[in-house]
């Protein structure tokens, strides 16, 4: 009997996600439950059985349950890792602390230091010494990896391994034979390799990325083991999938072996949704716009897919300060992180000013809407005081919300320190969240030579539907989509995503004096290991797509582009070729080329891919009336207006709106002013065109007449 069943399943800061999708049968069900902290699979295996109920499914017909995790992230940011050991090269103990040896903020006469993994007195150096050319020029003593893994694990009780040597990324060869000498003695003890986890050039970014592999890696181990105890518990016996940084997915035995690799997987999977729905509507310019309780993501979406990169920072001491964190050398989806979200935090500073974020309430206390304890009030406290939430309809009245709490919070913690109303204050809130926001994703696609107003603005997340028209109005975008189900569309994320797989090996060279039998060698080594691995994620290997890709610079210069390439195998005939697609490539992101300068290629690059399974969103409409009545609905630039109400559910493909409207679905709501007219297209996405030079208007909400669904 086939299993037609999947789930996908989102742990937030605040909300767990989840959706189930039967093809079979035509069922889409989503559900959202408060996330548990403390046993983070608590919330996962209680929102399944909820969703098993509801759909009357059994356990044995879920093919595979998708999930992704702040685990990494959060045990980074929180120092809460193991005890690492670290194998190094003689002669360089002190990597990890000279870094890039630059000052992330030269102007800071105090500034403290990045806090490094691995402590001086963890950092064992061994003999043995390769050459830039992977050559041996001294060969490796084992006596002393040995020694001083004895003295790790004996005295000093580390919990976990890596090895980093130089050049390792060239030739593993020393690194292969240390690890021989380790599981010797300690077979059970975790290990990193530099040379699997990033064999790139860079010495401090390859070690410091082994370093916190290992870092994570007994509690991905224990957090993994117990989810996967937990969901055989109830009954499941499908696959368990993982999703990377850079918005493909995994199997759990590669997640354990490179947790590294899943540290900003929860906001991949939106970003993977947002270029799902990018491709169903045809839009070809979209800012993916996920709002979540504690943070608020922006991501470039462009003919259907996110911008990827290949270098992260991860637990920033200063959060908006490049270089102040731990930089990682892995696939990501290129997108920017700021601390604005549902529960963040809006308090008086030092000098009288109301600052939002980027503390969070996240959901123990929560928002005091919430009820739960909370006495600070947040982003999501004015989004009710303001009318953008229906009290009494919060996750579709499961969960009531409570407006005087909220009110009297707002004038003792704000309102009475700033002499203003709580009213103003909820106002306050509100405009400064938005406009971090904006700046934020101004700056984001600036540096990518973007403007916003050429793209259209996806809007999800619990709180990103509610802030996505605010948000529109401030980038002047034209068009704004918000999709059914916004609230937990980042869990779809998960199950439109492909099975796919990043392999990077280095070797510099220029392009005209390149090896070209080693590099083809280099994408056969790559594609040997990427198809072990997908063959383990089924569909079977015909179907797996391949690319090549290559990291380049001019010569002389620090930092490159990543530009695709024919696939090979490559020779020299292929220089201009390649030439011309790096130019392209460079003039695409600078504006410019330089000519006359030799070009080199540093880092080689293989990704492949199993086809992403279609899902369709099978959606059912609630026939009768959509219209639930009307409230007092503030919006900005407008003040308060009488704006009517609508029950997503009863809203058809075809119906038209004229702003101002609120549109009420169980975990989310949005609302639009009166210079937005907002459709319904064929998959249920609300999709609304903003008139920018809209004068106020006072023109209720009315429902037109229907339209063709396109």
């Amino acid at each position: 009997m086939k299993r037609s069943t999947r789930i996908g399943v989102d742990i937030g800061g605040t909300f767990t996600d989840f959706v189930l999708h039967d093809e079979s049968r035509g069922i889409t069900r989503i559900g959202k439950r408060l996330t548990t902290p403390e046993a983070p699979s608590r919330a996962i295996v209680d929102g399944i059985e909820r969703l098993l109920a509801e759909t009357q499914t059994d356990p044995a017909q879920i093919g595979s349950i998708v999930h992704g995790t702040t685990l990494i992230t959060n045990t980074v940011l929180e120092r809460t890792g193991a005890k690492v050991g670290l194998l190094c090269t003689e002669g360089f103990r002190d990597v990890l602390e000279m870094g890039r040896e630059s000052r992330y903020d030269v102007d800071d006469l105090f500034l403290p230091p990045v806090p490094v993994i691995v402590a001086r007195r963890l950092r064992r150096p061994v003999r043995g010494r390769l050459l830039a050319s992977g050559v041996e020029h001294d060969p490796l003593n084992v006596e002393d990896v040995v020694r001083e893994v004895q003295w790790l694990v004996a005295s000093a009780q580390i919990e976990a391994l890596a090895i980093a040597f130089m050049h390792a990324y060239r030739n593993p060869v020393h690194e292969q034979r240390a690890l021989e000498a380790v599981r010797g003695l300690y077979p059970n003890l975790p290990v990193t390799l530099s040379s699997e986890v990033a064999p790139e050039i860079r010495e401090y970014e390859r070690t410091n990325t082994a370093c916190v592999n290992a870092y994570v890696q007994p509690r991905v181990h224990s957090y993994l083991g117990r989810l996967a105890s937990d969901l055989a518990g109830i009954g499941f016996d499908g696959e368990l999938y993982i999703m990377l940084s850079g918005g493909g997915i995994t199997t759990v035995e590669d997640a354990r072996r490179f947790p590294v690799r899943l540290i900003e997987s929860g906001p991949a999977a939106g970003a993977m949704a947002a270029a799902f729905v990018a491709r169903q509507v045809g839009e070809n310019r979209m800012i993916s716009f996920d709002m979540g309780g504690t943070t608020a993501k922006m991501c470039l979406i462009e003919d259907g897919k996110p911008n990827l990169k290949h270098e992260f920072e991860a637990g920033r001491i200063r959060k908006f300060k490049q270089g102040s964190g731990l930089p990682l050398k892995l696939t990501v989806v290129d997108l920017i992180e700021i601390g604005t979200g549902g529960g963040s935090i809006a308090a008086v500073d030092a000098n009288g000013l109301m600052k939002v974020g980027p503390r969070s309430a996240g959901s123990d206390p929560g928002p005091v809407a919430y009820g739960l304890g909370g006495i600070e009030p947040t982003v999501t406290d004015a989004d009710l005081l303001l009318g953008y939430l229906n009290p009494k309809f919060f996750l579709g009245g499961e969960m009531a919300l409570s407006l005087d709490a909220v009110e009297k919070a707002m004038q003792e913690r704000l309102g009475n320190r700033l002499g203003i109303d709580a009213m103003a204050a909820a106002k306050g809130i509100q405009a400064i969240a938005n406009e971090t926001m904006a700046a934020a994703t101004r700056m984001h696609l600036a540096e990518k030579g973007k403007d916003p107003r050429t793209h259209s603005l996806f809007a999800f997340g619990g709180a990103g539907a509610v802030h996505g028209y605010a948000l529109a109005r401030l980038l002047k975008v034209p068009r704004l989509i918000v999709p059914m189900g916004a609230g937990v569309i980042s869990a779809l994320g998960f199950l439109v995503a492909a099975p796919a797989v990043d392999e990077v090996r280095g070797y510099v060279t220029r392009l005209e004096g390149a090896d070209w039998p080693v590099v083809n060698a280099l994408f056969a080594q790559m594609e040997a290991a990427s198809r072990e691995l997908l063959a383990r994620a089924a569909l079977g290997e015909s179907e797996i797509a391949i690319r090549w890709q290559a990291d380049m610079r001019y010569v002389g210069q620090g930092f490159d582009v990543t530009v695709d390439l024919p696939r090979g195998p490559l020779d020299a005939s292929h220089v201009q070729t390649v030439k011309d697609a790096f130019n392209a490539a460079y003039l695409a992101r600078f504006g410019r080329v330089v000519k006359g300068v030799a070009i080199e290629a540093v880092n080689w690059r293989l990704k492949a891919s199993l086809p992403a399974q279609d899902i369709t969103l099978a959606y059912s409409c609630v026939h009768g009336e959509a219209l639930r009545g009307e409230r007092e609905v503030y919006f900005d630039g407008h003040g308060f207006m009488k704006t009517k109400v609508y029950d997503r559910y009863a809203l058809e493909p075809g119906v038209r709106i004229a702003g101002p409207a609120v549109v009420e679905e169980r975990e989310s709501s949005c609302s639009f002013g009166p210079d937005c007219s907002l459709g319904v297209d064929r998959f249920f996405n609300l999709v609304v065109d903003i008139d920018h030079g809209k004068r106020p208007a006072t023109t209720e909400g009315a429902v037109l007449a229907k339209e063709e669904a396109t």
